[in-house]
């Protein structure tokens, strides 16, 4: 075995790849519970290819036979139900986990130089996870994911020009139909799972060529030498941090960070499973009880909206009257996450060792996200129209105030080590 495996080696350096990317790679010591989401990440993103591949083994992508079969996989299926709570709940975990490990990015300043790359990529997954979510809302084919799909195709009308013909491409049809449901069924399970896995490949790729960022801001792989002797780590990491570069401050992922993510992991398969097999719905906000209904487009509901994970930018949308600047707000309110290393010009990152004013203004823009959450999930009144642009404003201010105090602001010193809070 010892032999073969040495064979292996030789021509597919798998070991190799395990020490540097998992096993060996240095982690700083000083890892709190915020660093826990992204290992919580690839653990749902494995339930949903799981369960998602399962589910398509008796699934029909017709308008015919869609809704049915969704019913037969939930009632005849041998553990059909669980199959589908895992995959319906693993979605807004997903979301749960992301948005948590975006604030972390967020409140450390890990998009900071040299992350820029990383954070990029890991927008760019945000973008994917976006479209995979909304292509796999629409194949239930329930009332709430007809109506759904088609108030959100439609804003696609609202570019000058290219707009109905750009609607009519992506439905395949003059009304959604079971041409739209075939062509999203087919964008959810194959295309969009593949550049979504490309896409996470290369942010961890990134993360391991700059190394992780810490709750103090500082950098734990450093020149050769920059910090002398004395700050030589006291664990022989794997050979790719033994030429360039020094390594302070950090342990191996493996044994202590594999051992702190079970925890993690233990932690939120509990509340997970309690939401899995006592309240799979969550009230309605995970599985609106208009979806259990088939899709009817002669009968309206009452009240259309998306799903949770997807309400802070419709409401976003909402606050604007005119449609095309309606759609362009919730455009660049996407786009601003993406230039937010370029929005903050601090080369302090830690909100620790900043202003009063950027934490302030972290807060504020937390409250204004989560208000923004909640009233796109409410009917669109004149009070909650008002509530809903004045959330708007906090939330594109945020940027703006972050790029103009950013350059010049009063900084606490650094420490030259990490510290342990």
């Amino acid at each position: 075995m010892s032999g073969l495996l040495d064979w292996v080696e030789k021509r597919l350096p798998v070991m190799d790849a395990y020490k540097k990317h998992l096993s060996e790679y240095p982690m700083p010591k000083n890892f709190n519970f915020w660093y826990i989401f992204g290992s919580l990440a690839m653990l749902v993103l494995v339930n949903q290819l799981v369960t998602g591949i399962w589910l398509t083994m008796n699934y029909v992508p017709s308008g015919d036979g869609a809704f049915a079969s969704v019913e037969y996989i939930m009632r005849d299926v041998e553990y059909g139900w669980l199959l589908r709570y895992m995959h319906s709940t693993g979605a807004s975990a997903f979301f749960i986990v992301i948005y948590l490990h975006m604030f972390r990015g967020l409140i450390y300043g890990s998009y900071q130089k040299p992350r820029e790359l990383l954070w990029l990529f890991g927008m760019l997954i945000f973008l994917v996870l976006m479209a995979e979510a909304f292509m796999g809302y629409l194949l239930p084919w329930g009332q709430m994911s007809y109506w759904g799909a088609q108030v959100i195709i439609s804003l696609f009308g609202a570019i000058p020009v290219i707009g109905d013909d750009l609607t009519l491409w992506i439905r395949g049809d003059y009304v959604i139909s079971g041409a739209t449901l075939n062509r999203f069924f087919a964008l959810h399970v194959i295309a969009l799972p593949i550049v979504l896995l490309l896409l996470i490949v290369l942010h961890v790729l990134a993360l391991h060529e700059v190394g992780s960022n810490n709750p103090d801001g500082i950098e734990t792989k450093l020149p050769k030498g920059s910090k002398g002797d004395g700050y030589k780590t006291q664990f022989p990491f794997h050979k790719q941090y033994s030429g360039k570069y020094d390594v302070i401050d950090s342990i191996p992922f493996h044994p202590y960070g594999t051992v702190k993510d079970l925890v993690g992991v233990a932690v939120f398969a509990f509340f997970f499973s309690y939401v899995l097999f006592f309240n799979p719905e969550m009230g309605g906000y995970f599985l609106e009880p208009p979806n259990f209904e088939a899709a009817n487009p002669l009968k309206t509901p009452e009240h259309i909206a998306p799903v949770w994970y997807f309400t802070p930018f419709y409401a976003i949308l909402r606050a604007v009257p005119d449609k095309l600047m309606g759609v362009i707000a919730m455009g660049a309110s996407i786009v601003m996450l993406f230039l937010l290393p370029w929005f903050d010009r601090c080369k302090v990152r830690s909100y620790r060792y900043r202003s009063k004013i950027h934490l302030a203004n972290i807060i504020q823009f937390t409250i204004c996200f989560v208000a923004l959450g909640i009233l796109g999930a409410l009917p669109a009144t004149a009070t909650y129209t008002l509530m809903a642009q004045i959330f708007s404003l906090g939330y594109f201010m945020f940027f703006i105030l972050l790029f103009v105090y950013s350059k010049n602001e009063a900084t606490k010193p650094l420490p030259e080590r990490v510290t342990f809070k």
